[in-house]
């Protein structure tokens, strides 16, 4: 008897096909959060402040001149002058953890890490350590899939969020696989924030009776900035404006002004050292400072205004200058940015 044919043999593809070293993209989706304030130096000396000074004023959204006109003044003459005598105020104001702008950074995104439990919430400075592109590079390794990145500045810059936005989509230009990506461009208005930022003044008030102004300072830019298109002084003045409609107070109760410039060029006026001695001048005695563009405390807060322009102050005839601290990392603060996250992460 003839033997059967033996049936046909189907090969199987996974044992016929070549290895192959594509890796599935992962089924679920990683979302990562990059909490982004300006940076610090990591030391109180000189090197340091010089290392730190030379990234932070050489990035061209900061100091919008020709490098070939910069370069020479910034290492020929700012970074040897200005370096020690930084190095000096940061001393007066170093904590334990470091300077307060990291230390207060560092405990503020652990507590959002704990809001969002289900992210990957990280800290980067844009000058300085942790960088941008290293914090990049460890979500990537730990399988971010979806990006949103937060600024810690509520009103928007090109020297600020801009330049951030810059640090972001340099190290991703040269990623094969580049995450879904949300980025903050600003919460100036956002009412969590502006509560947050009322509150903490009626605290102080509360705690501190007397005080017969209030004085919003934010940090100055070149006016050329603004005429070129920066959204930064209406949005400034449109936080100071909400906060002051939140605490009830009228228009001749308050005033807004713009610090720390540099140079010789105009900067958005008026300027935090001349109108608290003109506010002195006219005959207020005890003024409250808050900063609401800074997120964490630093040296613009605990030395040039909580120090330095009390000085000026008291110097043309005023008996006190209360700085309202920065939000840091109290609670409400959490909540606030919490909230401009939820949709987001």
């Amino acid at each position: 008897m003839p033997a059967r044919p033996k049936p046909a043999t189907v090969p199987n593809p996974q044992e016929s096909a070549a290895p192959s070293s594509f890796t599935p993209t992962p089924s679920r989706s990683r979302t990562a959060v990059l909490v982004v304030n300006l940076g610090t130096p990591s030391s109180p000396n000189a090197s340091s402040l010089r290392r730190y000074l030379a990234e932070f004023l050489g990035d061209h959204r900061v100091v919008e001149v020709p490098r070939l006109l910069w370069f020479p003044i910034l290492y020929g003459v700012i970074l040897p002058l200005r370096a020690p005598r930084v190095a000096k105020l940061y001393k007066h104001i170093w904590m334990d953890g470091g300077s307060p702008l990291r230390v207060h950074s560092e405990r503020l995104t652990a507590a959002l890490g704990a809001v969002f439990p289900d992210a990957d919430v990280r800290l980067a400075m844009r000058y300085g350590e942790p960088s941008v592109p290293k914090v990049l590079r460890e979500l990537r390794a730990a399988g971010m899939t979806k990006l949103v990145v937060l600024p810690l500045y509520p009103q928007y810059s090109a020297t600020t969020t801009g330049s951030v936005f810059d640090a972001v989509a340099k190290e991703l230009l040269c990623w094969r696989n580049v995450p879904e990506l949300s980025f903050v461009a600003d919460y100036h208005a956002e009412p969590a924030w502006i509560e947050a930022i009322a509150a903490s003044i009626r605290a102080h008030r509360e705690k501190n009776p007397g005080g017969e102004h209030l004085l919003f300072s934010f940090h100055g830019i070149p006016q050329r900035y603004v005429a070129a298109g920066d959204p930064y002084a209406g949005q400034c003045r449109a936080s100071a404006q909400r906060i002051a409609e939140s605490l009830g107070l009228r228009d001749e109760e308050w005033t807004l002004s713009y610090q720390s410039r540099v140079g010789r060029e105009p900067w958005l006026q008026p300027y935090t050292d001349e109108t608290v001695r003109k506010l002195a001048e006219r005959g207020i005695r005890t003024l409250d400072v808050v900063c609401p563009g800074f997120a964490a405390d630093c040296l613009e807060t605990l030395e040039e205004i909580a120090i330095q322009n009390a000085g000026f102050f008291t110097e043309a005839g005023g008996e006190a200058l209360r700085y309202v601290p920065a939000l840091n990392d109290s609670a409400a603060h959490v909540e606030a940015l919490a909230a401009v996250l939820r949709d987001r992460a």
